[in-house]
């Protein structure tokens, strides 16, 4: 029987496992789930998965684990398990900034350990995954992206761009969110409810990401098609560039980028 065991089932963790018993990719018995409080586990446990507050025990017989934890906390749930590890098992972290050689300078350099960064719309199997490794084979890096793939879209990148990928895609869905809440404040200044205002942003939003999805074409392709002379989105889209808009957004990435490299040693 395949066993998955994911160390730290907060929502990342558990979206995950409902991600893959939703797509068939496991069965909800296979799946091990750890948090310090098995209290906390309840709904899970219901569910049908396996619950432990025992990380050195969850472990035992499974085929891949998932390290689900705060960067600042990865190095302890290492350290515990460092011994319990078995050869063949594959390690695969989702702590942001921590490298495969970190890993392996704790669990051992004999393992084989896998990164993955995804964002917080796994919890509606709409995430945007990047996997990365430094020597892993190719088998267990097409595992990982059969795991992720159950939960969203998944490219795989260099681990160099691991940080990066951080910020683009998983502080990134913060960035858009903010985006689509300034448009909905924008909305009900020019004068809708603010209800309706933040369904017309939201829509508005999904249908742009979508377009691009489906047509695979680039933004500005599509924005001339809007940007008439004289007219009012041109209008609009200058005066938010000359108050820095794209500028700011620029920024705001390259700073996590900057901030998601130094967590594991905080």
């Amino acid at each position: 029987m395949n066993k998955l065991t994911i160390i730290g089932s907060g929502n990342i963790g558990f979206s995950l496992a409902k991600g893959l018993v939703s797509t068939g990719y496991y069965r909800p018995e296979e799946i091990v789930l750890t948090r310090r409080s098995i209290a906390a586990l309840e709904e899970e446990k219901s569910l049908g998965f396996g619950t432990s507050s025992n990380n050195k025990e969850a472990i035992q017989d499974a085929d891949i684990i998932v390290l689900s934890v705060l960067p600042q906390q990865i190095k302890k749930v290492m350290e515990e398990i460092a011994g319990s590890l078995s050869k063949g098992q594959l390690v695969v972290s989702v702590a942001s900034g921590v490298s495969c050689q970190d890993v392996k300078a704790i669990l051992g350099e004999d393992c084989t350990v896998v990164r993955a960064m995804p964002n917080t719309a796994i919890a509606i199997g709409q995430s945007m995954t990047c996997i990365a490794t430094d020597n892993a084979p190719s088998d267990a890096i097409a595992k990982v992206e059969r795991i992720f793939e159950s939960v969203g879209s998944v490219v795989v990148i260099n681990e160099d761009l691991m940080t990066s990928a951080t910020a683009l895609c998983a502080c990134g869905i913060a960035f858009f969110l903010r985006a689509i809440r300034a448009a909905s404040q924008g909305g009900v200044e020019i004068g809708f409810h603010a209800h309706d205002a933040l369904k017309m942003a939201v829509q508005t939003a999904k249908g742009a990401a979508d377009l691009l999805l489906q047509t695979n074409n680039h933004p500005e392709s599509e924005i001339d098609k809007v940007t008439s002379p004289k007219g009012c989105t041109i209008a609009g889209l200058n005066e938010m560039e000359h108050n820095g808009f794209s500028s700011a957004f620029i920024k705001g990435i390259k700073l996590s980028a900057l901030k998601a490299g130094g967590l594991y040693n905080e």
